[in-house]
């Protein structure tokens, strides 16, 4: 059963500390890869401790990810999944992206939790076998109602859909953002560990 999310997502935003489990190492890489995000295409360090407080609180282990980039969230979701035991699909359009995401993840020694796909999400995602329980969404962002009904049907009853960006670049995906405030099952929450913001989204 899944645990109170949204109980513990109003626990988050009003300051709870939560304590790092992170090594050294992973602390290093993940200080190196947003040292070399000079396109700023990461998540922020608080983002990334929400998404891997968001997998372990739900006991997530089915998840996927849209945009992966460097792999800087993929890192901390991947983290998340092996106290879960569960398993991350990233998908990054990017080749030369896609090769340095699959090479972090390497080094993070996440390979055996987190599997890298390169190529066009909307070509890819039907490809990947069953359904999510967890969905991170970070394309691009007039493309965010298409990936959300892409994928929606293949969201467990009380998965969560988050999608990164919707309160600094909430103007490129209003239709978004329309869609999943409003849909009759679910129950959706913007919030905002750093800046960006994220929306959260509970399949009832």
């Amino acid at each position: 059963m899944k645990r109170n999310v949204f109980g513990l997502l109003v626990a988050v935003v009003a300051g709870v500390v939560v304590l790092d489990a992170q090594s050294s190492e992973h602390r290093k890489l993940l200080h190196e890869i947003r040292g070399r995000d000079k396109g700023q295409l990461a998540v922020s360090e608080e983002d990334g401790r929400f998404l891997r407080l968001m997998v372990a609180s739900s006991g997530s282990k089915r998840a996927l990810e849209i945009g992966g980039a460097s792999g800087y969230s993929a890192i901390w979701i991947g983290l998340a999944l092996r106290e879960t035991g569960g398993r991350l699909v990233t998908i990054e359009y990017d080749p030369a992206r896609a090769k340095e995401l699959a090479d972090n993840i390497r080094r993070a020694g996440l390979s055996d939790t987190v599997q890298v796909v390169a190529g066009d999400a909307f070509q890819q995602i039907p490809k990947v076998q069953g359904t999510f329980d967890f969905v991170f969404l970070d394309a691009w962002k007039r493309d965010y109602k298409r990936f959300f009904e892409l994928v929606y049907p293949r969201l467990d009853t009380g998965g969560l859909f988050i999608a990164h960006n919707v309160v600094n670049k909430r103007t490129e995906m209003g239709d978004f953002l329309d869609v999943v405030q409003k849909h009759p099952s679910l129950w959706t929450t913007i919030v905002s560990p750093s800046g960006e913001g994220m929306s959260v989204s509970l399949k009832r």
